[in-house]
């Protein structure tokens, strides 16, 4: 007869196989709950993310068309500033070239006159004079020296000018081919998308590049090549209308010397006079300002000795406070104010410093004028004195000697001549 064979072996209660198969259920619907939370969180990830890469391409086209149209306008403004200036540097080199020209000129003149002088000098006995010609001759040569001289600085200056604009130039032409470089860069990075070639991964792509430059520095210097640039054609059409106007009063004939010396001698004595009643009246303003300058200085002096002494009670309160024991020795509010207090009574103290030393330099400045002003003062009374002998000497070309009483006041004397002088300007 046979026999029932057992599998030997753990065996399960109903219960146990019940249960098993709940837990089965129970981690089944978990792990589709997890599963579909993830997928609402990726779906939702995607959609952010797809959002926020789309806005920030956007924003990123935007910025770098609006760089683009920054940096065209000032490429457009450099060029321009680029041709006004090669059209300021033709017109003043033309310019140049004329004032070489009339200086070139005046040669013939200048030979002529002195071979007219040299023939005069082959007169002999009594026809050797110094007649109205010679003078004539002596100040055409005097003047055509004079005024060759005047061109030859003008010339100079035209050449240094030139100069000043060649190099504005190469700056302004060195920016303005940076500035297409840079468009095209920007260009082409507006060009750049997902399809194409050329992109890849860069290594350390947000470094800073040694050299960066801040947008206002970036800004600022093309304003000063460009400020330096119309400053400098400023410059030249001033100079260009100055030597334009030299070469034709050069040509014109000069006019003859009609002052007379009477008439300079007194206005010399005037001016004399207010130039002394001036520095007088500037002397004592310059004691006044002395004496407030002094004061002042006392009371930085003052200002500096009751800052240290707060600084000192910073200084003091600071270091006591480094005692604290454990954890008690934290950055508190106190600390903070404190530090902030020390910066700020430091820098205080800096600048009173700063500010005593220039009083100081300008109290040193005060008196260095004061002696200059009360040197002057001398100067000129003894000036005024030398002019009003002059005067006095002079009235015997109109009064006769024996009448002739002359009466000096050293500073302040006003003389009046008769009505009826013969020198007497009107």
């Amino acid at each position: 007869m046979a026999s029932l064979s057992v599998k030997p072996g753990q065996r399960f209660s109903v219960p146990d196989w019940q249960n098993n198969s709940l837990l089965i259920s129970a981690d089944a619907e978990q792990q589709r709950y997890n599963s579909h939370h993830i997928r609402q969180e990726g779906r939702a990830l995607r959609n952010e993310t797809g959002n926020q890469a789309k806005w920030d391409e956007h924003n990123t086209r935007t910025h770098l068309n609006d760089r683009i149209n920054t940096v065209d306008r000032w490429r457009e403004a450099l060029a321009r500033c680029l041709t006004d200036i090669d059209l300021e540097i033709d017109a003043l080199s033309k310019v140049k070239e004329a004032a070489e020209n009339a200086i070139q000129a005046k040669n013939l003149c200048l030979d002529v006159a002195i071979e007219c002088l040299t023939f005069r000098e082959s007169r002999r006995d009594i026809d050797v004079v110094r007649d109205p010609v010679e003078q004539e001759l002596l100040r055409e040569v005097k003047v055509i020296e004079k005024t060759k001289k005047q061109l030859q600085q003008q010339v100079d200056d035209a050449f240094k000018q030139l100069c000043l604009l060649k190099e504005a130039r190469q700056q302004l032409n060195c920016d303005h081919r940076h500035k297409v470089e840079t468009l095209e860069l920007d260009r082409q990075c507006m060009a750049f998308n997902v399809t194409s070639g050329n992109i890849s991964f860069k290594v350390n792509p947000t470094r800073i590049p040694d050299g960066t430059t801040a947008l206002r520095e970036w800004e600022q210097n093309s304003q000063n090549n460009k400020d330096r640039a119309e400053a400098e054609m400023k410059a030249s059409v001033d100079l260009r209308g100055t030597i334009t106007l030299t070469i034709a009063q050069t040509n014109n004939e000069l006019d003859a010397q009609r002052i007379a010396t009477e008439f300079a001698l007194r206005k010399r004595i005037r001016d004399m006079e207010g130039a002394l009643s001036e520095l007088k009246w500037q002397e004592q303003n310059t004691l006044e300002e002395i004496a407030e300058m002094e004061e002042e200085i006392r009371q930085l002096e003052e200002n500096i000795r009751k800052r240290t002494l707060d600084l000192k009670v910073a200084h003091t309160r600071l270091e006591t406070r480094t005692y604290r024991p454990h954890i008690e020795l934290c950055r508190d509010q106190a600390q903070y104010g404190l530090t902030d207090e020390v910066q700020q009574l430091e820098g205080t103290i800096r600048a009173l410093q700063k500010k005593r030393t220039e009083s100081q330099d300008a109290l040193d400045a005060l008196y260095r004028q004061l002696h200059r002003i009360q040197t002057d003062i001398g100067y000129k009374t003894n000036s005024l004195q030398l002019d009003n002998k002059c005067l006095d000497t002079r009235r015997k070309l109109v009064i006769p000697v024996e009448k002739f009483d002359p009466e000096v006041d050293a500073v302040n004397r006003s003389r009046n001549l008769p009505r009826n002088s013969q020198l007497e300007l009107t």
